[in-house]
């Protein structure tokens, strides 16, 4: 028996079954377990292993389809993955209102990410900064050598801004490298770009760079959503009015704010895991961007217009891309980009700007009309059935029983299930 310490040197070295070998006998996993990790589904394990570090195996999670999008006037149908009950019905169920006034618009900005090199121990920094400024040309000109494929599509590195900020070790100057990714999601280029600047404006003010890498806060690379919901729709001017203040709520308040762009996060995220994309970077990008004012709001607007309609809005970063990275490696990502019919990531950011409004959407209507949890607590309740031990043909049974119980516990099902089957 392995001795229990997680110090294992040469690890990642060694095959995964001898992987899976020493963590089965440091946790005691049985070989019905064992088992259930050699089980890879869609996900290779020898690519699993060049993805990452360290596999024993993979970990499937539901891959499903959001129906009735329209977007730009072009029908989708959107892969999701997610473990959470409801999020694809409702995402579906709304982009249905959305159709009645023409669906969901979007728009962006461009690829654009931003480098960020940090520079401190500089005696004069603003002098440092118009320096920088002055020296823009050769800046980018080295930027751009280390990726000319990059250049060659359009691409590249566009511009620089300089900051000067106040922190507990004094003033710093930040040089932000704006480059263009086109349909990358940029942190490899952006940050081979920033390490290749840094000497450089080490030189020219003779101050110590630290930090060169890539912000999350993509607030160059927006993606905007815009739809029409007609009141008639989702239940009359009075469930309009209902969400219009819901969303005021959440815009005044940040702990309300966190759930609301939870619930856009929810159909953004899915899409993202969906089609391989780094839903950190996204997450990270989306509460940086609702706090940009110093106080964290909502990522969406609701208003009512003359007519009693309800008009949606989204701004948000959208680091996306289709090439490099687990989209080109991940053979369902690749589906997924298949099922989309997508060329580029502008629009796979546009995208999921429209799934994150309509998701919104969907939450904010169930909160103002039956509340949230009475189609999620069914969803719920089926899967505790399962749990539980329901077979097909009693499972409905199971689930109807606890909910008119308004007792949705594993506990409880053991026993509905138990019942049921006796008789």
């Amino acid at each position: 028996m392995l001795s229990k310490t997680s110090r294992i040197p040469g690890f990642y070295k060694l095959p995964i079954e001898e992987r899976l070998k020493i963590v089965a006998e440091y946790a005691g996993l049985t070989q019905d377990e064992i088992e259930l990790l050699k089980k890879t589904g869609n996900l290779d394990l020898s690519i699993a292993d060049r993805m990452i570090e360290n596999v024993i195996g993979t970990m499937a999670y539901p891959f499903a389809i959001a129906v009735n999008f329209l977007i730009n006037n072009r029908d989708y149908l959107i892969p999701m993955v997610i473990e959470e009950p409801s999020v694809v019905a409702a995402a579906s169920n709304a982009a249905k209102w959305a159709r009645a006034k023409g669906g969901i618009f979007t728009s962006s900005t461009g690829p654009i990410m931003i480098g960020q090199i940090q520079l401190t121990r500089v005696k004069d920094p603003w002098g440092a900064k118009m320096k920088i400024l002055e020296h823009k040309n050769d800046l980018i000109r080295i930027a751009n050598e280390q990726d000319p494929t990059l250049v060659n599509l359009g691409g590249g590195a566009k511009d620089i801004e300089v900051r000067v900020i106040d922190t507990a070790k004094g003033p710093m100057v930040i040089t932000h490298l704006i480059v263009d990714v086109r349909d990358a999601m940029g942190a490899n280029a952006v940050n081979t770009m920033a390490e290749a600047v840094a000497p450089y404006i080490e030189d020219l003010t003779n101050g110590k760079v630290f930090l060169r890498i890539i912000t999350n806060l993509a607030d160059k690379r927006l993606v905007r959503a815009r739809t029409v919901i007609d009141k008639n729709e989702i239940g009359g001017e009075e469930v309009v009015d209902g969400i219009v203040e819901a969303w005021a709520f959440a815009a005044a308040d940040p702990y309300r704010a966190a759930t609301h762009n939870k619930g856009i996060m929810n159909g953004i995220i899915a899409v993202a895991l969906a089609t391989a994309q780094d839903h950190r970077a996204l997450e990270a990008g989306a509460h940086a961007y609702a706090a940009r004012f110093g106080h964290y709001t909502s990522l969406s607007t609701w208003e009512k217009n003359e007519n009693g309609d309800l008009v949606g809005t989204l701004e948000m970063p959208m680091a996306v891309g289709l090439v490099g990275g687990a989209v080109k490696t991940h053979p369902i990502a690749r589906i997924a980009i298949k099922i989309l019919g997508i060329k580029t990531a502008n629009e796979l950011g546009e995208i999921m700007a429209a799934v994150g409004l309509i998701q919104n959407l969907a939450a904010l209507k169930a909160l103002v009309t039956e509340g949230i949890q009475k189609g999620h607590m069914k969803l719920h309740a089926r899967n505790i059935a399962i749990m539980a031990g329901a077979t097909p043909d009693i499972l409905d049974k199971v689930v109807e029983i606890m909910i008119n119980e308004g007792k949705i516990r594993f506990d409880r099902a053991k026993e509905i299930v138990e019942q049921l089957k006796k008789h």
